[in-house]
């Protein structure tokens, strides 16, 4: 195992279990012959989190390259944090089990399984200038170790041959970012490797090492080759990431042709990470692809995810043909589709945005597809590319965060994602396999997105709502885009949910600074309040805000002496409007409150008046219990109290409700009076409906005259976040 300063920042690889893939070329036939009627449609239908299979299930694991065992049954991931591979059993894939990991003596950077032989390449090195790792394959059955094959460097990616009768590897011999200037020179070179394989296990005293320097425009004497895959003829198609170049060669070693992965010119792209901003204005010229993920799609052609990883990164993908001849490029297409559904991750945009880096190819249903794999966006783009020059994208999928590798089963009608960010350390989510299904029906995700609008439209951190005309709902994003506070009006008729103008909130004809919008309600006037959420931390102030039909900000209400006095970082969680006052829920306690009792404030409007009752939440069994939302219908008021837990940890999303009569402030600084609460929805169910993982912040609530309800939730900014934006109605109240 190598030292910690040698660990890298993710595993650079995928392997595609060619077997499965032919399984659905050859079944084709026996599949309904009724898709051109049928709506078909990926769906996730399970998910597993990997510290289901490990024994101290608060160890740091990791789910990065996956593969299948050939009848379809048991996947197999490799798990670099803990040295292992780990198994599930997908006999029930609505219902993953573990089954349990093997220690491999070393990293594990890929698995591939031939039949029932799970084979991993395994990382040892010491360190960048001694690189070492062995091909280790083991028996599923068994779970004995059945072959050793010393490869000399380190191993990156691993691809079996469609037929079965060998195994490439990609030997990168990664160079040290943080030496010099972290560019290429650092010898020794990478190289590619096959081994014959015998009923699935490695023949080591069949070894080919294959040289692959002096190709490359760049570095050439020191070629790191990233990915590998096969097609169906036994040609193997490699990616040089930081050389920039692609490489075709038989398993002998004959180079049948190699070019440069070229460049791309992006326009209309964020490229400026620190200004809390989705401006999609700029321009890089002549940027390298710098591929990571490479697929055969035909005998023909093969698609490259052009993640970049030292000067480049396209933010697209690529189809070639083999002889070197562009076919496709996706230009910005794809990360203004990601963009579009709210995956965008804006505190990368001044690196390589969404990263495009793993890539899948399947048939099914006759239909072939790619599957493009966004790391930093936790997003799928699932494309039809039935023809190679014109792919469409049919379909986006949402992940677990950073997924890295991904395997189809198309004889089950299955794709699965690996997500490797586990962030235990930060009580986050933690790494999952995520199984999705072919389906004859509409398409689960999104629930909410701007395509459609005549701009384009970036959005996330949604974080408060009230209900409007005609089926509209007008929403705000919070603090984390501090330099673009936002008014999105969301139209609701429509399905999924459509984002259909963004209107800025500004002061004084600029965008508002200090901010923290997460409470927004209408004044009756055709403009809105807004409610601030204060961090003196970030001198942020807590206050109310009006603003007229055109985002202008026409009055800022500050928080009066007795409430400055007791106020603490937590603060106001919506807003709405009651016959004349403002009622402004505050999260958590300040430092006059009861223990598990929060304010309900009041302001009225005419009178400058400020008022107060109590509001008791639920004790917290873990973290925090807090108020995120509060809106007023039929005499009543609503309110969301939420814990602040992920997955299997959240016990409370819920739905309270206030009787009217109850909402009599008394003042600042009194005796205040307790409200009774009435249990009206609980949320989790719904959360858990989407077979991802139940998120924590529930944030927005939007209730029209009819009583129908809406629900919204924050994504983060797709910061340590998957972006999963939930966006739904939960009825009539």
């Amino acid at each position: 195992m190598k030292p910690a300063d040698f660990a890298r920042e993710s595993v650079h690889n995928r392997e595609s279990n060619m077997s499965l893939k032919l399984l659905g070329m050859t079944s084709i036939i026996a599949l309904t012959a009724t898709h051109a009627e049928a709506e078909m449609n990926f769906n996730r239908i399970s998910s597993f989190a990997t510290f289901a299979n490990n024994e101290d299930a608060t160890a740091e694991s990791s789910a990065e390259i996956i593969s299948a065992s050939s009848d379809g049954m048991t996947l197999v991931y490799s798990d670099s944090p803990l040295g292992v591979i780990g198994m599930i059993d997908i006999t029930d894939p609505s219902a993953p089990a573990a089954k349990g990991t093997i220690n491999v003596g070393g990293e594990p950077t890929a698995v591939s399984v031939s039949g029932n032989i799970a084979i991993a390449g395994v990382n040892t090195s010491k360190s960048y200038t001694a690189p070492s790792g062995i091909l280790k394959a083991f028996d599923l059955s068994t779970l004995q170790e059945v072959a050793a094959c010393d490869l000399g460097g380190q191993p990156d990616s691993t691809a079996i041959a469609p037929d079965g009768s060998f195994i490439a590897i990609a030997i990168e011999n990664e160079r040290d970012e943080d030496l010099g200037d972290g560019g290429l020179g650092q010898m020794p070179g990478g190289y590619v490797v096959t081994v014959g394989l015998n009923n699935g296990i490695p023949a080591c005293d069949s070894m080919v090492k294959i040289d692959v320097t002096g190709l490359a425009e760049i570095g050439a004497d020191d070629p790191e080759p990233e990915f590998v895959d096969v097609n169906a003829d036994g040609e193997i198609t490699v990616t040089m990431q930081e050389n920039n170049h692609i490489v075709v060669m038989t398993r002998t070693g004959e180079i049948l042709n190699h070019f440069s992965a070229g460049s791309v010119d992006l326009t209309g792209i964020d490229a400026t990470d620190e200004r809390g901003a989705l401006l999609f204005t700029e321009t890089q010229k002549g940027r390298l692809r710098e591929p990571d993920g490479v697929q055969w799609i035909d005998a023909d052609h093969f698609a490259t995810a052009n993640e970049g990883d030292m000067d480049g990164g396209a933010r697209g993908w690529t189809i070639f043909n083999k002889d070197g001849t562009e076919v496709f490029e996706a230009g910005t297409s794809f990360e203004h589709a990601i963009v579009q559904h709210g995956h965008y991750p804006d505190k990368r945009s001044d690196s390589k945005g969404a990263e495009p880096e793993g890539m899948e190819f399947a048939i099914f249903d006759g239909t072939p597809y790619a599957f493009i794999l966004a790391e930093r966006a936790s997003l799928v783009g699932v494309y039809d590319v039935t023809d190679p020059r014109a792919p469409t994208l049919v379909q986006v999928l949402p992940s677990g965060i950073a997924p890295e590798g991904a395997i189809a089963i198309p004889s089950r009608g299955l794709f699965i994602t690996a997500n490797e960010a586990d962030l235990i350390e930060d009580g986050g989510v933690r790494s999952h396999v995520m199984i999705y299904e072919y389906q004859d029906a509409p398409a689960a995700y999104p629930q909410l997105t701007s395509a459609g609008a005549d701009d384009l439209i970036g959005w996330g951190a949604i974080s408060g709502m009230v209900a409007g005309e005609n089926g509209l709902v007008y929403a705000v994003n919070d603090s984390f885009y501090g330099y673009q506070p936002t008014i999105f009006t969301i139209d609701t008729a429509v399905s999924p949910a459509q984002i259909t103008s963004a209107l800025p909130v500004t002061r004084g004809g600029f965008a508002a600074q200090k901010l923290d919008l997460e409470g927004i309600t209408l004044d009756g006037e055709g403009g809105f309040w807004l409610a601030s959420e204060g961090r003196t931390d970030r001198m942020v102030p807590h206050g109310i805000y009006h603003v007229n039909a055109k985002g202008e900000i026409t009055e800022e209400i500050s928080l009066p002496a007795a409430l400055l006095a007791v106020e603490r970082r937590f603060g106001f969680e919506g807003i709405t409007l009651i016959d004349g006052t403002l009622w402004m829920a505050v999260q958590r306690e300040w430092a006059d409150d009861p223990a598990d009792h929060v304010k309900l404030i009041a302001y009225n409007i005419e009178s400058g008046e400020w008022g107060a009752v109590l509001y008791p939440k639920t004790a917290a069994d873990k973290g925090w219990v807090g108020l995120s939302e509060i809106v007023s219908h039929a005499g009543d008021v609503y309110v969301i109290e939420r814990d602040n837990q992920i997955g299997d940890k959240a016990k409370i999303k819920m739905v309270y409700r206030i009787s009217g009569d109850q909402m009599v402030p008394s003042a600042l600084g009194s005796d205040l009076p307790v409200v009774e609460k009435e249990a009206v929805y609980d949320l989790i169910p719904d959360l858990q409906s989407g077979n991802g993982y139940v998120v924590d912040k529930i944030e927005g609530l939007a209730i029209f005259p009819d009583g129908t309800a809406w629900v919204s939730t924050d994504n983060d900014g797709v910061d340590d976040s998957s972006g999963e934006t939930f966006f739904w109605t939960i009825g009539k109240l």
